[in-house]
């Protein structure tokens, strides 16, 4: 642009600073189509604002492909006027699958680390949820659309368990399960530094990281209204349905 207009580009630079204009920048963004989102957006909203009595609210998911990362030599510590070291290639050594679920009321974790991430692994973290929650308390699972979340045999137990109540996500609307807070948290926290030499090593970091939050939880505070977040994404289509005519035309 600097050299279009014949000027310097610390001129272009102040202008755009001084319009609040930041090229640099890309959002992304992924806007429901769900023709349900209204009606599952208000459930959910719902359950976190206002929870059912003698029943608990958990938000469930899995974080895949977490990886046993190993740098290729070794790093430095950090000191005072200096940062800590470490190279940019690594070394993979396999990876693990985290299912968490985040108690709502208390912010308490369940996890457990399985090698995949089928039906079946499913099926054992509801058995882990089912034997480490209250047999007193009614169970509302906050989940996405994955297909194994719904796979027949996982219906088929959940129908036998009638305390276990499933309560969906719109797609493309992880934001509305509260556990992708835990997820970003042990990644910044715990994964992405780490130096992890084997899978054993990755998931027994894991299992101490969620003990260690056990040790003091603290919940996440939903605040938004469902007509406050709908509003929103009606203004977010309008916005997109007229760049889109615009475009056209």
């Amino acid at each position: 642009m600097a050299a279009e207009l014949a000027v310097s580009p610390s001129t272009v630079m102040r202008h755009w600073q001084a319009n609040g204009l930041k090229p640099h920048l890309v959002r992304g963004f992924k806007v429901s189509r769900d023709p349900k989102f209204a009606q599952k957006l208000e459930d959910i909203v719902g359950l976190y604002i206002s929870p059912p009595e003698h029943a608990l609210v958990l938000c469930c998911d899995e974080k895949t492909q977490v990886q046993a990362l190993d740098r290729t030599q070794p790093g430095l510590p950090m000191k005072k006027g200096r940062a800590q070291t470490m190279t940019h290639d690594y070394k993979r050594n396999g990876t693990t699958t985290l299912f968490a679920a985040l108690n709502v009321l208390d912010g308490r974790i369940i996890g457990q680390c399985q090698q995949r991430h089928t039906h079946v692994e499913w099926l054992r973290f509801l058995r882990k949820i089912d034997r480490e929650t209250p047999k007193d308390k009614t169970l509302h699972l906050i989940a996405d659309n994955y297909a194994t979340h719904k796979h027949p045999v996982v219906q088929e137990w959940l129908d036998r368990h009638p305390r276990l109540h499933m309560h969906f996500t719109p797609t493309s609307a992880s934001w509305l399960n509260m556990v992708e807070r835990f997820f970003r948290d042990i990644t910044v926290n715990r994964l992405r530094r780490g130096v992890f030499t084997s899978v054993p090593e990755l998931v027994a970091a894991i299992h101490e990281y969620v003990a260690h939050h056990n040790t003091k939880p603290k919940p996440f505070i939903w605040t938004k209204s469902a007509s406050d977040i709908l509003q929103k994404v009606i203004r977010a289509n309008d916005r997109l349905s007229s760049k889109q005519n615009a475009t056209l035309h």
